[in-house]
């Protein structure tokens, strides 16, 4: 029997066309790992300490409910329902084409991981804009500095809002790079983590929900 050297005929095994990150093409771009990449490991610390921020500010809000005789106090009245309900279910919903978002970039599918992310930022987007609306149709009578319900309400809901439009702002940079630079194992990592920031922040969203309509439950 005789080896097959490099020099070998059409019969002979050619060795796999490599990738951009040195893995077969046509593979998934992101490069196997035995941990998690440190951008992904930076984002769960970032939420880590979000997540008590917004713990803290609930826990506030109601240890004030808990002391007032009258929570909201009189003259204001009670919120609504429906509506922060239902912009609240179409908030959450983003948070499936931002997984499929994170699933495509790792197979190294870049239309649809583009598609996926400019469908996530639509909606958050949406949610956005009724939101701040609502809050600034709202401040009138819930001037922060008006009673210590307004004061806990609207950091409360401001300070999500300022979370959504920052998870905004990263999935139109996302974006930008994406379409300008395409996919790279680098880029792939900012996809991953910006997923687990909407993941964090859409279930806050429910938390600080429920927070503000405990009054008409």
């Amino acid at each position: 029997m005789s080896a097959v050297g490099p020099t070998a005929g059409a019969g002979a095994v050619r060795p796999p066309r490599r990738g951009p990150t040195g893995g077969p093409a046509g593979e998934q771009i992101a490069v196997a790992r035995s941990a998690q990449p440190s951008g992904v490991w930076g984002m769960a610390l970032l939420l880590c300490s979000e997540t008590m921020l917004f713990a803290g500010l609930i826990a506030s809000y109601f240890y004030l409910d808990f002391r007032a005789q009258r929570w909201p106090p009189p003259g204001v009245a009670a919120p609504q329902v429906l509506d922060p309900s239902v912009l609240t279910a179409v908030l959450v919903a983003s948070s499936l084409p931002i997984a499929l978002a994170a699933r495509r970039a790792r197979a190294g599918e870049l239309r649809a991981t583009i598609a996926m992310i400019a469908l996530a930022a639509v909606l958050q987007s949406g949610y956005l804009a009724f939101q701040v609306h609502q809050l600034a149709a709202e401040l009138p009578a819930l001037h922060p500095r008006g009673s210590a319900y307004a004061s806990a309400y609207v950091a409360l809901l401001g300070l999500h809002h300022a979370h959504v439009l920052l998870g905004v702002l990263l999935d139109l940079g996302l974006l930008f790079w994406l379409v300008a630079r395409g996919l790279s194992d680098y880029r792939v990592t900012g996809v991953r983590a910006v997923a687990l920031y909407w993941y964090v922040v859409n279930a806050i969203a429910v938390a600080v929900l429920l927070t503000e309509l405990s009054p008409s439950l």
